[in-house]
């Protein structure tokens, strides 16, 4: 396979923009066309038709939002793809879309999945997860190192998979910003005075993104920034993940609910406000006469954290039980236990979704250790527990 002479670029939004203008400047003929009609940049030469822009094309490289996004634009330019040229895919899409797509297009698909924003496509600082059979791939090959540095997969859905994992990371990292700022703004600390410890710790990649960060309303002003990687874009990869696994990722449902909207940068979901205070009190209400409930071992406590219809359910001598209220309270009786005073109660987690909540809570008792989990409801103007269920670690 010869070296490339024309690359033409299907999709010049946040990241295929940057990457089509970089690859003109560093001698390539670059043809760019998008969905959108967005316009493309410097010596980049538009296309108005996608199958005219693949016709001269020794590689087609795609950055698309997603998989159906890949499969439909391919779709239409497949019929105009010279037969030697090279597919090259640096969208973030599922696994199994990954492997669909190679099967696909067979032996000159290279799937490259790329780590890095814009910003990183002008410096040539993209990380790239590439796969694909050996001359294909040594064919696209100085177009990938003209972006960054190349990591040579085993195959197309171990690289979707592996990006998928790298973006998870990053979500990660955006709620712990996140939930230190919501401790830092507990404390009282100034807000620029968090941000200067904290970029100089692991999350300091996130908080040079001060532009976002300062303020929460700072995206809607004029001369910010455009957001890099947006919301919406981290909540569909992580989406992708859950999809992938087939396991439960709360951050994929916290993303997509994120109040700032898909389009924000990521580094807005770090702004988020803490639950509101009234709120929270109200949730923790019932909680903590709960907690109360054991201290005295008064069932009236008890009574005041659940509802009438409550049931407190787990595992007891190896057997499963789920009491009623009234079954429960009947083991308290007034006294507290000899051994109350080296006894622990700590509240861990309090998650409210209007109007029902989670919470879970770790109790010391003596030589055992309970988890207990709760699941509260908004009743009138007040929060009761509904169940409970518990697991003691012996």
């Amino acid at each position: 396979m010869t070296t490339p002479h024309t690359i033409t670029v299907l999709g010049l939004g946040r990241l295929g923009a940057p990457i089509a203008t970089r690859l003109a400047d560093q001698g390539w003929h670059v043809i760019g066309w998008t969905r959108s009609g967005r316009p493309a940049a410097g010596s980049v030469e538009p296309a108005g038709d996608a199958n005219e822009a693949v016709q001269k094309a020794d590689i087609v490289l795609l950055c698309l939002f997603d998989g159906p996004a890949c499969e439909q634009v391919l779709d239409q330019v497949r019929d105009s793809l010279r037969p030697d040229a090279v597919v090259l895919n640096t969208s973030t899409v599922g696994p199994d879309e990954a492997a669909a797509l190679a099967a696909r297009f067979g032996p000159n698909y290279v799937h490259a999945p790329v780590l890095g924003s814009g910003p990183a496509v002008a410096n040539g600082a993209l990380r790239i997860l590439a796969a694909g059979n050996a001359e294909p791939f040594d064919a696209v090959r100085p177009v990938l190192e003209a972006l960054g540095t190349v990591r040579r997969v085993e195959d197309a859905a171990t690289a979707a998979a592996l990006k998928l994992v790298a973006n998870s990371s990053l979500a990660g990292a955006v709620f712990a910003l996140r939930d230190s700022l919501q401790q830092a703004d507990a404390l009282g600390l100034p807000r620029a005075a968090a941000l200067d410890i904290l970029e100089l710790g692991l999350l300091g990649g996130l908080v040079r993104k001060r532009d976002f960060l300062i303020e929460p309303s700072a995206t809607a002003k004029p001369g910010t920034p455009e957001a890099t990687f947006t919301i919406g874009a981290l909540a569909k990869d992580m989406a992708l993940l859950a999809d992938a696994t087939d396991k439960p990722l709360p951050i994929a449902a916290e993303l997509a609910d994120a109040p700032a909207g898909p389009e924000a940068d990521i580094a807005v979901v770090a702004t988020a406000p803490a639950v509101d205070d009234a709120v929270l009190e109200a949730v923790l209400e019932p909680l903590r006469a709960y907690i109360r409930g054991h201290a005295t071992r008064d069932p009236a406590h008890f009574r005041e954290a659940f509802l009438s219809s409550a049931h407190i359910e787990g595992i007891r001598d190896g057997v499963f039980v789920s009491w009623p209220l009234d079954e429960y309270c009947a083991m308290f009786d007034g006294q507290p236990a000899e051994d109350e005073s080296t006894r622990t109660r700590r509240i861990d987690s309090v998650r409210v979704h209007g109007s029902v909540a989670s919470a879970g809570m770790t109790l010391k008792h003596g030589p055992d250790t309970f988890t207990d989990i709760f699941l509260l409801v908004r009743v009138g103007d007040g929060w009761r527990i509904a169940n409970k269920a518990y697991h003691r670690h012996s």
